[in-house]
């Protein structure tokens, strides 16, 4: 179950040291012109008690990454190779940011600190390893209001506005500059395993299943499954189940991530890496977020075929520990994994109880149908149908049997619905941009966190990162 986020002391744990000699390369953060604190998430701060520290102190950390207690002595560009609309690159790693952290929670979980726009890298190839602001706000913004909607995302943790003009072909120069500070459960990708395929590193390979599996637990293989004592199968298993969790809680969110590629695959399940993103304006499974997404790859509606796919890389490169039959057996999971998590998601956003996977797919049915029909914003069409209420007709009959678990909150009553389409964004940056205006920003956090507390606890998949049984 989500829950909110248990205070704890400090506790600092660096297991990734163990791998550090291959999995990555010991860098210096830029060093920034100003370090002007603009978001501090204490929320998710006091789970790795780190709430306590000063505004100046915060900065000091998470502008210029001075380490933190018994910590990693220095950043850690991570190496990985990573399909990039379905092409092969190998220059590929941490190009503008790096892991900077690893602490423990109060559950024993290990968490990890990592960066975005914190200056160039070995990685960084012809770019500048910088971010814009407003890349930073949109971040903020796509965490905030994913976890929300009970999406496993990684959270936003702090961003300092750096003090640089950065010259962007897609957006207006010279752009404001930030450096990101993010927090996750890992930043192990799918691509990190092709790099050690491609260098035929069996031994790194292994190594790093172990630690995956050591650092990360969940549930083992179902009693049949081929191989199911294996650890690179029983890892397999494990990530197919957190993607097709990860694909049907993007669905039910109405969210298209728009650069599924699997360097932006994180192993735990986690979403994050928020670029092109965007919110559903109507029920359109061919909508996409990327402007230079011409052929539709990451379009909405194929996001699950995505991530399957994506786990189709992952077996390949863990063939260089395991046979294929193991492995395809764990990949041929992923379509009932996702159906039963569609149904289970989609109950929930709509405060009711699940009936089984064929009642609770045509209910799906039936509010995709509608939604189509209508041409509702998804956010308001779960609002205004949340427990059953103002269904008519077709959509009546699909509700009819479903028991509410919707406690009453103003949330639900009220006629504003909460929702960050791309206008409502630049609605809120334009104030920023212009006039330096954070009201909107503070206002837009604020209300979505009030709103994930209108949602309730979220129903996560068995054997979930946060749920160690």
């Amino acid at each position: 179950m989500r829950s909110e986020p248990q205070a704890t002391s400090y506790r600092a744990d660096t297991p990734i040291s163990d791998l550090a000699e291959w999995l990555g390369d010991p860098v210096t953060a830029a060093n920034f012109p100003k370090t002007e604190l603009r978001f501090r998430n204490d929320r998710w701060a006091r789970a790795v008690g780190l709430d306590h520290l000063s505004d100046a102190q915060w900065t000091k950390h998470f502008g210029r990454f001075e380490p933190l207690p018994d910590n990693l002595p220095q950043p850690l560009a991570l190496r990985y190779h990573g399909h990039q609309f379905r092409n092969y690159n190998p220059d590929l790693g941490d190009g503008r940011g790096f892991l900077f952290a690893q602490l423990r929670d109060s559950d024993d979980r290990l968490l990890d600190l990592g960066t975005k726009g914190s200056g160039q890298t070995p990685w960084s190839r012809r770019g500048d390893g910088r971010l814009t602001l407003k890349g930073a706000v949109r971040e903020v913004l796509a965490t905030e209001w994913l976890e929300a909607l009970g999406v496993y995302t990684s959270k936003t943790f702090s961003i300092v506005e750096t003090g640089e003009e950065l010259e962007r072909d897609d957006e207006p120069s010279p752009a404001r500059s930030a450096v990101l500070t993010r927090l996750s459960h890992g930043h192990i990708r799918i691509g990190s395993f092709q790099r050690l395929l491609a260098y035929e590193q069996a031994e790194e390979m292994a190594q790093l299943v172990d630690y995956c599996l050591s650092q990360f637990p969940g549930p083992p293989p179902p009693e049949d499954a081929p191989g199911r004592d294996e650890p690179a199968v029983i890892l397999m298993h494990q990530v197919v189940e957190r993607l097709a969790d990860q694909a049907a809680a993007m669905m039910v969110a109405g969210f298209v991530h728009g650069v599924l590629n699997t360097d932006n695959m994180n192993i735990t399940g986690e979403c994050f890496d928020y670029g092109p993103w965007r919110f559903l304006p109507r029920w359109d499974p061919s909508f996409t977020a990327a402007y230079f997404d011409h052929a539709g790859l990451y379009a909405f509606g194929r996001q699950p075929e995505a991530l399957h796919w994506n786990c189709g890389q992952l077996a390949v490169a863990l063939r260089l520990l395991a046979d294929a039959p193991p492995l395809i057996a764990a990949l041929e999971r992923f379509g009932q994994l996702y159906m039963e998590a569609v149904g289970r998601r989609w109950c929930w956003r709509l405060g009711l109880e699940p009936r089984g996977l064929d009642a609770d797919m045509s209910l799906v049915g039936a509010c995709e149908e509608a939604m189509r029909e209508s041409g509702a914003v998804p956010d308001r069409f779960f609002h205004r149908h949340r427990g059953g209420r103002s269904v008519t007709g077709a959509l009546a009959k699909a509700f009819s049997g479903y028991d509410s678990h919707t406690e009453p909150h103003s949330y639900w009553e009220q006629g504003e619905v909460f929702s960050l389409l791309v206008d409502d964004v630049e609605a809120i940056w334009e104030g920023i941009d212009r006039h330096n205006d954070w009201t909107g920003f503070n206002s837009a956090i604020e209300k979505v966190r009030k709103i994930a507390g209108a949602h309730g606890e979220a129903l996560l998949p068995f054997g979930h990162l946060t749920d160690r049984g």
